[in-house]
Order: structure tokens, then sequence, then C-alpha cells
């Protein structure tokens, strides 16, 4: 049956300009709390402007094009310009790189299970993603979480199960107003297991 999405040669044209060989993918959605311990480190404050200062080195780095196919940003910084005016979305697309944006709203832990998580955000994704979307992002990010602890049987089940659940819905969601999904399980390497055990977690939750 054909697809009855409206975007669905711009997503497919969106998916195959961000994963052109030799590219990647920047990460600059940092939320406040995270980019001020960075700040602290290098005796920088965390405010605004210096959030917006910060990105624009990055957004403006020369041959940057080059080099990187999507960045995701910070909601905030959807509205932050370059000194001289120019916004960053349409900085970034002028260089043909895809302005992206992280939509999850965070961790809660799981009722039941030893401190896992599952990640929020589902509320009013579909209105959130239309309007990043007007705003000119082109693909979205969701982190979900999961944690590996041989003892305590982690990866459980449950929490598997709950975060490909909210993947699938985060993603449906982006794709149903016109922004590509990066769905991607962050199975973390913390911890003292092995490195066969970590290959072990990890393809079960893939």
């Amino acid at each position: 049956m054909e697809s009855a999405n409206p975007f669905k040669d711009e997503l497919i044209a969106t998916a195959r300009q961000i994963a052109r060989p030799g590219f990647g993918i920047l990460a600059a959605d940092e939320s406040t709390g995270t980019i001020g311990n960075r700040f602290t480190k290098i005796n920088v404050e965390n405010n605004e402007e210096n959030r917006r200062a910060y990105r624009e080195i990055l957004f403006t780095s020369p041959g940057i094009e080059d080099h990187i196919s999507g960045v995701i940003m910070f909601e905030e910084t959807l509205g932050h310009a370059t000194k001289d005016g120019k916004n960053f979305v349409e900085l970034l697309t002028e260089k043909g790189i895809v302005p992206g944006i992280k939509v999850d709203a965070g961790v809660v832990k799981i009722a039941g299970t030893n401190e896992e998580t599952a990640t929020q955000g589902l509320d009013k994704l579909g209105a959130r993603c239309a309007a990043f979307y007007a705003k000119g992002c082109r693909f979205a990010k969701w982190r979900a979480v999961l944690k590996i602890d041989m003892t305590n049987h982690c990866p459980s089940e449950v929490a598997i199960r709950e975060n490909a659940h909210g993947l699938a819905r985060y993603a449906a969601i982006c794709q149903e107003n016109g922004l590509v999904p990066i769905v991607e399980p962050e199975v973390l390497v913390d911890g003292t297991h092995t490195i066969q055990e970590s290959a072990k977690c990890s393809e079960r939750v893939f």
C-alpha cells in the first residue's frame, strides 16, 4: 500500500542528505545544565549570550560544510543568530547542512525496576514537531537510555519494551510532521561488565 504521508519524498531526500558517505552529524544539543558544566571547567559564565556565542563558533567554523551533514540543536538555539544577525537555522541551511532538533523531555525512573529509565516527551509532540518544521528543522533526536548491570539483570525486558515503544511513537509522530527521526537506543558503556557482556546486552536491545 502506497504511503499517504505527504512528506514521504522529502523525508527520503533529507535522510539521504544526512547519511552522505564521509559526513557526520554534529550534536550541539547540550541542555543548559550540561553546557554549564562544560563552561565551568573553563571559567565561562553559563548565560544565553555565551551559549549563543559558543554555538556560533561551531556553526561558522571554516569548511564545516565539507564534513558535517546535519546539526542537532537545543530548542533555545533555534532563535539564536550570529553576531551579524544571520539566524542559525538559515546559516546551516545555506551551507547545505540539515538543521535538527532534540525533542525529548529527559528521562524518568521506571517504577519497579533497578533505577532504569524511560524517556518523556510524547505529550503534544506532534504540535512541537510541526512548529520545529516551520522553523526549518528537518530531523530530530530522541535519547532513549538503557544501562548494563549484570548483577541486577539490566537492561530488563520492561526497560527495553518501554523504550522501544517510546522510540516507535516518537518516530511515527516525527514522520507525520516532516522530520526524519534518529532512532538510537543508547546502551551505556558505564559499569564493570566485560566487552562480551556489553555486546550481548546491546544485541538484545537492537
